[in-house]
C-alpha cells in the first residue's frame, strides 16, 4: 500500500507571521521530524493569495493580508524547508481553504493501488480539516489520518473541535 503525507500550509505567515500563534510555532519540530522520517509520497500545500486579497470574500471576513504570493510570509517555515531538503514532493497552491486538485494529484500518484493519507499542518480547524474532508469524500475507503501533535488550530479549543469533527467523519486522529 502506498502512503502519502499532506503537509498543509506550513508557511511563515501561519507559523510566526501575520496569523502565527504560539501553538503553531510549537508543532514545527514535530512536523519537521514527521516529514524527515516519512516513508512515502509527500504533498505540500501553499495557501496562496494575490495583491487583491482584501477584495476577496476571505479578505472581507478575515481582513489580515497573509500568504501573498512571493512574499516572505508565503514561504514555508525554514525548519520545514530543511526537513524537505533532498525529498521529492508535490507543491499544491490553493487560493482557498481546501484544494480540489489535491484528490486528483493523490489519485495520479497512487495509480490503481491502494493507499493511505496522513495530514499534518496548519490550521487544524480551517485548512487541515478542509483538505482532509475533500480527500475523504473522494476516497471514502482509503484510510486517512491526522497527526494531532503535528497540527495546531487558530485556538487550542478550535484544534480540539476540528479533531473531533474529523473523528466523526472516520478520519483517524493520532
Amino acid at each position: 500500500m502506498k502512503k502519502f503525507l499532506v503537509v498543509v500550509d506550513m508557511q511563515k505567515d501561519f507559523v510566526d507571521g501575520a496569523l502565527g500563534t504560539a501553538e503553531a510555532v510549537s508543532i514545527v519540530p514535530a512536523a519537521a521530524e514527521k516529514i524527515r522520517s516519512f516513508d512515502g509520497g509527500i504533498f505540500v500545500t501553499y495557501d496562496t493569495h494575490g495583491e487583491d486579497y482584501m477584495k476577496t470574500q476571505e479578505g472581507k471576513k478575515l481582513p489580515v493580508p497573509h500568504c501573498i504570493r512571493g512574499t516572505d510570509g508565503w514561504q514555508l517555515d525554514r525548519t520545514v524547508v530543511s526537513a524537505l531538503e533532498g525529498r521529492e514532493y508535490t507543491a499544491v497552491e490553493k487560493n482557498t481553504f481546501g484544494s480540489t486538485a489535491l484528490p486528483k494529484l493523490i489519485k495520479k500518484a497512487a495509480g490503481r493501488g491502494k493507499f493511505s493519507v496522513e495530514f499534518i499542518g496548519l490550521c487544524t480547524d480551517i485548512c487541515v480539516i478542509s483538505n482532509a474532508l475533500l480527500v475523504k469524500a473522494a476516497f471514502p475507503e482509503a484510510p486517512l489520518s491526522v497527526d494531532s501533535a503535528c497540527c495546531a488550530g487558530v485556538t487550542p479549543a478550535k484544534h480540539e473541535a476540528a479533531l473531533e469533527a474529523m473523528r466523526s467523519c472516520q478520519i483517524e486522529v493520532k
